[in-house]
C-alpha cells in the first residue's frame, strides 16, 4: 500500500450492503447538498439582476454573495459537534428549515443590508449540506467504500450547480429573482421533511460530555498532520467555489464576450463538469485504493490538473473557453478526497468534527477569495460596455493560483504517511 493510503478505521456493525439500502439512507442527504450548491451558485445568474435592481458595485456583489460563505464557514465547528452528538438526520432537517427562512427574507429584501443578512441565513441553513451526508456515510458505509459514496453525494451538488444555470435563468426571467427564491424556500422545506421522515434514525455513537467534544476540536486544530494537508485542500477547493459560484459568470461575459444566455449555458457546462468530476474522482480513488494507491496521491494528481486548467484561464490563451471551464468544474474539488482520509485518521467518532474543521478553512478561503477577486477587479476602471477589464481577471485569478502553488509546496515537503493516527493528548 502506498504511503498515504487511507487508514482503515474501526469497523462498525450494520453497514449498508445493498444499493437500495444505500439509496434510502444517503439520497435524502444528496437532495440537501443539491440545495446547498444551488443556493451557493445561483448568484452567478441572478447577480446581473441584483446589480440592475439594487445598484451594486463588483465588490458589493462579491461581499453579498460571500455572506453565504462566511456564515457557512462560521457554522462549521458547531456543526461538527452537533453531527457527532445528535447525528445527521435531525441536524440537517433543522438546518434546511433555517435555509428556507433565509430564502424568504432574501425574496422580500429591498437593499444590500437585508439581502446580505438573508444570504447569511441561507449559508447557515446550508452548512450541513455536504457534511451531513459525509457523516451519514461514516455511520452507514464501510471505510473502504467511503470515497466512492462521498463522490456520489457530491455529484448531487453538480446537479445543484446545473440547476443554478439555464433553469435558474429561465426561472428568473419567468418569475423574477424574488419569485425564484420563494420557490427555493418551498423546496427547502420539502427536502427537510424528506430527511426527517425517510432517513432511519441511527445514533452517532457519541455520549461524551459536550465540553470534551468541544475539546476534541482543539485537538484537531493542534494536529500537525491536519495542518500539513489543510492549506492545499482549502486553497484549491475554496478558490474553485469562489469562482464557480460567482466570478465565472462575469468572466464569461467580459473575457469571452458572451450574452446572458451564453453565460448560463457555459455555467451549465461547468456544472456538468463538476457532476462528472466528482463521480470520476470517487470512482478512480475507489479503484486505485484497492490497488494500493492512497487517497492523497489521487487527490494530488487531480489537483495538479485543476491548477493547470487555472493557468490556461489566467493567461486567456484560447477563445474556446468551454473545454477549459469544464475541466475547471471537473477537478476543482479534488481536495474532497482528503475528507475520507481525515475521517479515518481521527476515527469515526471524531469524523464530523474533523470534516467540518476542513470545511471551515475551505469556506473561509472561498469567502475571502470571492471578496478579494471583486476588490482586485475594482482596481481597474469599467470598460465602455459596462463590464470589467479582462486584465483585472488575469491578476485576480493569477493571485489565487500563486497561493495554491505555495500551499502545494507546503504539502509536498512532508506528506502524511499511511501509519499516521491522531494521538491522544
Amino acid at each position: 500500500m502506498s504511503a498515504d493510503a487511507a487508514p482503515a478505521g474501526a469497523a462498525r456493525p450494520a453497514f449498508v450492503t445493498s444499493l437500495g439500502a444505500a439509496l434510502l439512507v444517503l439520497s435524502p442527504f444528496g437532495f440537501g447538498y443539491f440545495l446547498s450548491y444551488l443556493y451557493r451558485a445561483v448568484n452567478a445568474v441572478v447577480g446581473t439582476y441584483l446589480v440592475h435592481d439594487i445598484g451594486l458595485t463588483a465588490s458589493q456583489l462579491g461581499l453579498l454573495t460571500a455572506a453565504y460563505l462566511v456564515a457557512f464557514a462560521g457554522s462549521q465547528l458547531p456543526l461538527g459537534v452537533l453531527l457527532d452528538r445528535f447525528g445527521p438526520r435531525r441536524v440537517q432537517a433543522g438546518l434546511l428549515c433555517l435555509a428556507a427562512l433565509g430564502a424568504f427574507v432574501f425574496s422580500t429584501s429591498r437593499g444590500l443590508i437585508g439581502l446580505t443578512a438573508a444570504r447569511a441565513l441561507i449559508g447557515m441553513g446550508c452548512c450541513g449540506g455536504l457534511m451531513g451526508g459525509f457523516k451519514a456515510v461514516v455511520l452507514w458505509v464501510r471505510p473502504e467504500r467511503r470515497a466512492l459514496a462521498n463522490g456520489c453525494i457530491m455529484a448531487t451538488g453538480g446537479l445543484g450547480i446545473l440547476t443554478a444555470t439555464v433553469p435558474a435563468q429561465l426561472g428568473a426571467e419567468a418569475f423574477g429573482w424574488r419569485g425564484l427564491f420563494l420557490g427555493l424556500m418551498v423546496l427547502s422545506l420539502a427536502v427537510a421533511m424528506l430527511i426527517f421522515v425517510a432517513v432511519p434514525e441511527r445514533s452517532a455513537h457519541t455520549t461524551s460530555p459536550l465540553s470534551k467534544q468541544i475539546g476534541a476540536v482543539k485537538r484537531i486544530y493542534a494536529d500537525p498532520v491536519f495542518w500539513r494537508l489543510a492549506p492545499f485542500v482549502a486553497s484549491t477547493a475554496g478558490v474553485s467555489i469562489a469562482v464557480q459560484t460567482l466570478w465565472a459568470g462575469p468572466w464569461l461575459r467580459d473575457v469571452a464576450g458572451l450574452d446572458n444566455t451564453g453565460v448560463a449555458r457555459h455555467l451549465a457546462v461547468i456544472a456538468v463538469g463538476f457532476l462528472i468530476g466528482t463521480l470520476l474522482q470517487g470512482a478512480v480513488a475507489d479503484w486505485l485504493g484497492r490497488r494500493g494507491v492512497g487517497l492523497l496521491t489521487v487527490m494530488l494528481g487531480f489537483g495538479l490538473v485543476f491548477m493547470a486548467t487555472e493557468l490556461v484561464l489566467v493567461l486567456q490563451v484560447s477563445p474556446v473557453v468551454a473545454p477549459f471551464w469544464m475541466l475547471f468544474g471537473m477537478f476543482g474539488q479534488a481536495g474532497i478526497l482528503a475528507y475520507p482520509w481525515i475521517a479515518g485518521y481521527v476515527g469515526a467518532d471524531l469524523a464530523g468534527r474533523a470534516n467540518t474543521a476542513f470545511n471551515l478553512l475551505v469556506f473561509s478561503t472561498a469567502s475571502l477569495s470571492q471578496w478579494a477577486i471583486g476588490w482586485i477587479i475594482d482596481l481597474w476602471p469599467m470598460t465602455p460596455t459596462g463590464g470589467y477589464d479582462p486584465a483585472a481577471y488575469k491578476v485576480a485569478f493569477g493571485v489565487c493560483l500563486a497561493w495554491q502553488v505555495i500551499c502545494l509546496g507546503w504539502f509536498a515537503l512532508k506528506p502524511p504517511s499511511a501509519s499516521a493516527r491522531m494521538q491522544e493528548h
